[in-house]
């Protein structure tokens, strides 16, 4: 690493005066780490805000305080266990928020969330499931193209990737009940 600090200053600082090598390690290091500033910095993408709105993240540790809890048809609780509206309603209700008990209410509650907007953290993501009572199916946007919910009979609550095929196709809207 010595040499490879020594190689740049030489090259951009001829000199070997002391002073001219010490201006020389302090400017090198400088543009390392400006250039290095930006690194793994989380950007907003156009329209989004800059950060996750506090009840937003409270809703989603409720939400992760439940993976692996079990499906449970017409289930509303960690002690019942979840459907995935029950799920969602939950999550919700830990902060005081108040959302719709079934699929078809909570896909029309909150606003409607554009293409052009983004989703964030905490919108209720609407599948259409042929499977689902009602054919539809709801979990929470987790972030990072990531959703959590409680998926079916036998299985448990779960983080899946909306880049998936099946959900990529079955996603039908989100709505927003935190701005």
């Amino acid at each position: 690493m010595k040499g490879i600090y020594s190689s740049l200053i030489a090259l951009f600082f001829p000199s070997r005066t002391g002073q001219g090598i010490r201006l020389g390690v302090v400017l090198v290091c400088f543009l390392m780490l400006w250039g290095l500033s930006g690194c793994g910095a989380q950007r907003a993408s156009p329209g989004a805000p800059a950060q996750t709105p506090l009840p937003a993240k409270k809703i989603m540790e409720s939400a992760y305080s439940q993976l692996g809890a079990r499906y449970k048809l017409g289930g509303d609780s960690p002690g019942k266990g979840f459907d995935c509206s029950g799920f969602v309603q939950w999550a919700y209700l830990q902060q005081g928020i108040a959302v719709p008990r079934v699929t078809k209410d909570q896909a029309r509650t909150g606003r409607l969330v554009t293409p052009q907007e983004g989703l964030q953290v905490a919108d209720i993501l609407v599948f259409k499931n042929g499977q689902a009572p009602r054919g539809l199916h709801t979990g929470l946007y987790a972030g990072g193209g990531r959703f959590i919910h409680s998926p079916r009979q036998g299985e448990r609550v779960r983080t899946e990737s909306l880049e998936a095929s099946y959900w990529k196709k079955s996603l039908i809207g989100a709505r927003r009940l935190i701005n």
